[in-house]
Order: structure tokens, then C-alpha cells, then sequence
């Protein structure tokens, strides 16, 4: 297995929200997890952190990469924005879904953004770096890790619960803080929260005893 998780930092000033983020600097933004990055819809959803949204969303009118914008879910210091972006925005969600990567995480860091990333093959860091860098795009790989789950023929995992601990990683349920409930797991499995929930524990249990082979199965 070759697949690894990756930190990179990415700074450009055609970034989609990056004028935004900058004129805010009280202000974080995170892609809404689950809501997928790159929709069909053209329209992205972010969670948004600020200690002042007027002034935010100032930013958001001066910002170039950015056709318009809606709150979708309003709060007093965190919500939630639906945004459609002008042709002048540089996006690089697509060159992850090209490489079949997963987003794990966003997050603005000034002007430049914070990405976590999975993907299948450790190749793929190499494309992201070619597409930054024909984009204009300033790339930093800041840490990768091997990814090295004992998920395979000799785990023991029954296919059901291998669906579900891969829909649980991709959806950030094991991150700190979670990206993703129980409840948004067991939707997208089309199964009741116990029924997740129990598909996860003993897929987990499975991997723990695989991984140390001590002989005791479930």
C-alpha cells in the first residue's frame, strides 16, 4: 500500500477567499464536511468563524475570486456560507479529486491555507506540486505520512465494515475535532446511528487485533 496523508500549504493571491480571509483577520474558514469540493452545483460550502461578519463579508465583496455569496446558516460568531467563485479563482480541489485524493481538511492560515489530504498513491504529491506550480501556486509540503492500516485479506473485516471505516475516514470522524458525527456516517451508509456505530467498533476491533496478531477474533 502506497496511499499517504499529507499537510501542504498553499499561498497565491487568486486563491479562492483568500482576499476575503485577509481582510478578516479575526475570520476561519473551513469547507463544510461531507458537502463535497468540488459539487456540481458550483456552489461551495464553508463553516466560518468570525468576530465580526459585516466586516467580513466586506471582504467578500472585495474579493475577485468571488461571484456571490449567502448565509445560509447564520450565528452569532460561527456560520455557515454558500459561495459561487468567478473565473479569476484559482481552485485546487480539482487537482486532489484528478489524483482520487480526499480533502481531510482546510483551513486559512493569513493568506495562505492549510490542506490535509489523503491520497492513494504517494505520486500524487508530485502532480499537486505540478499544478501549484503552473498555477502559480506557492506549495510547501509541511508533512506526509505513510498510511499503513492493516485493511486487507488478513484483517478480518467483513466488507460492511470495511465500507464503513473508509465513509468514517473520509468524512473526518476521526479527526480532532471531528469532522464528521456518527450521524453523518450512518446517512451515508443508509443504516440507523447503533448500526454504524457497531460496524465501526468492530471494525476497529478487528483492525487493533489483526494489526497486533495476537490471535483473538471476535
Amino acid at each position: 500500500m502506497s496511499d499517504v496523508t499529507a499537510t501542504i500549504r498553499l499561498e497565491s493571491p487568486t486563491l479562492a477567499l483568500t482576499e476575503a480571509v485577509a481582510h478578516d483577520p479575526t475570520a476561519t474558514v473551513r469547507p463544510v464536511a461531507g458537502a463535497g469540493t468540488v459539487p456540481d452545483s458550483g456552489r461551495y460550502l464553508f463553516t466560518v468563524r468570525s468576530a465580526n461578519f459585516d466586516r467580513f463579508e466586506d471582504g467578500l465583496r472585495g474579493d475577485d475570486t468571488v461571484a456571490g455569496f449567502k448565509r445560509v446558516v447564520p450565528g452569532d460568531t460561527e456560520s455557515v456560507y454558500s459561495f459561487a467563485y468567478t473565473p479569476a479563482a484559482t481552485l485546487f480541489s480539482p487537482a486532489i479529486a484528478a489524483v482520487d485524493g480526499v480533502s481531510r481538511e482546510w483551513i486559512n492560515d493569513g493568506t495562505a491555507w492549510t490542506v490535509r489530504v489523503w491520497l492513494p498513491e504517494r505520486s500524487g504529491l508530485a502532480t499537486l506540486q505540478t499544478y501549484a506550480a503552473d498555477n502559480g501556486i506557492e506549495f510547501t509540503l509541511e508533512a506526509v505520512t505513510d498510511y499503513a492500516a492493516p485493511v486487507g485479506p488478513d484483517s478480518g473485516l467483513t466488507p460492511k465494515q470495511e465500507r464503513a471505516l473508509e465513509v468514517a475516514l473520509e468524512r473526518g470522524y476521526f479527526e480532532e475535532p471531528r469532522g464528521a458525527t456518527l450521524e453523518d456516517v450512518a446517512a451515508e451508509l443508509g443504516i440507523t446511528q447503533p448500526a454504524a456505530g457497531g460496524l465501526l467498533r468492530r471494525g476497529l476491533k478487528r483492525l487493533v487485533v489483526a494489526a497486533t496478531d495476537d490471535g483473538r477474533g471476535e
